[in-house]
């Protein structure tokens, strides 16, 4: 089989070889070409969409089948082409963080720049550079901004497994990376799938959940997922979960500290997804006394600014409930007290109250 365009033709193998090259120039770690067919993982999807484990991500279930037949999204996709990339920062120690109640914990994939469109500028010149070669052929880059199920595809190419926690993890990196893909019409050699996880008996992310949100293997309830809750969730956090979010402002990575498949993950080479304005390890009454302006000045670029500054201060305030009784904590709680915002008055009357107890 080969793939022509006007002027020559190309063996497809070839060219899958010459797309991993130029994958690793533009920054990823590991190219991966699978089919479409994810009936499977439609299967799961639904059983899950039918426990209502989506919460109000309302979004999972009004894009019908896209997320599953990646031809009703770009017509004519024959193969996906995905793609990882690292981002584990070099920063303070996670543990230490979590452990220091004074301390805000940002879930590591949001201390740097947003991923989305550094990414996505890469996938565009990976698309850019088969074009070439390829000639004009009907292709789409994703990351994370359509009805992709980007995990299910990344282990149908042979990027890893999805383990227990719903993560992909690789058994070379762990799980501290992004996925993105590009959907083509090329006839492309599609890698050998992942035949088999590699979890075993261990079920330390379901053990160590803050929340109990794994409440089986492969089972997230994202109703109680601190990622949703501080991230998702637009209106108040249920009070029977937040003692168990502890310091945790924005995500949570517990069930990726405690995988040991993340003993051999590596540390990001890519400058953007480094900490920016000391979010590693900030105090929270220094975040809490961030105005509007400032939120959104330092969180510029950032996948942070998404939630907005009214959910900003909601989660904060939660955390500085569950912080150590103090005056600085006790006048930064005062402080906000009487804000405009209902959401927030809610949480810091809970937070205040709590200290009362």
């Amino acid at each position: 089989m080969t793939i022509s365009n006007d002027q020559t033709s190309i063996n497809p193998s070839e060219l899958v070889s010459t797309i991993r090259q130029w994958g690793q120039e533009l920054g990823f770690q590991q190219i991966g070409i699978s089919d479409i067919d994810l009936t499977e993982h439609q299967q799961h999807l639904s059983h899950w969409l039918q426990r209502n484990f989506h919460g109000n991500m309302k979004y999972m279930e009004s894009h019908g089948e896209k997320r599953s037949h990646p031809e009703q999204l770009l017509p004519g996709t024959l193969r996906v082409i995905s793609a990882r990339m690292d981002y584990l920062p070099d920063t303070v120690d996670m543990e230490e963080v979590l452990a220091d109640k004074n301390l805000a914990y940002v879930s590591r994939y949001a201390l740097g720049r947003d991923y989305h469109k550094l990414m996505r500028k890469r996938l565009a010149k990976l698309a850019d550079k088969i074009a070439a070669v390829a000639g004009p052929h009907n292709y789409r880059a994703f990351v994370d901004s359509a009805p992709v199920l980007e995990r299910a595809l990344a282990e149908k190419s042979g990027l890893g497994w999805i383990g227990k926690n719903t993560m992909l993890i690789n058994a070379q990196a762990g799980s501290w990376f992004f996925l993105g893909e590009i959907y083509t019409d090329l006839p492309l050699p599609p890698d050998p799938p992942q035949q088999q996880t590699h979890c075993g008996s261990c079920t330390a992310c379901i053990d160590d959940c803050p929340t109990g949100a794994i409440v089986g293997p492969n089972q997230v309830d994202a109703r109680r997922c601190i990622s949703y809750l501080t991230i998702e969730l637009r209106t108040s956090i249920p009070e029977h979960l937040r003692p168990l979010m502890g310091n945790r402002i924005y995500g949570c990575d517990d069930c990726q500290l405690v995988c040991p498949w993340n003993k051999f993950a590596q540390s990001t080479e890519e400058e953007d997804f480094q900490p920016r304005n000391d979010l590693q390890s900030s105090q929270l009454v220094e975040l809490f006394a961030w105005t509007e302006e400032e939120f959104l000045r330092r969180t510029e670029g950032s996948a942070i600014r998404r939630i907005g500054y009214e959910c900003w201060l909601r989660n904060i305030a939660v955390a500085l409930g569950n912080a150590p009784q103090s005056p600085a904590v006790m006048t930064a709680l005062h402080s906000r007290s009487g804000h405009s915002s209902d959401l927030v008055r809610e949480h810091v009357e809970w937070a205040l109250q709590s200290h009362q107890l």
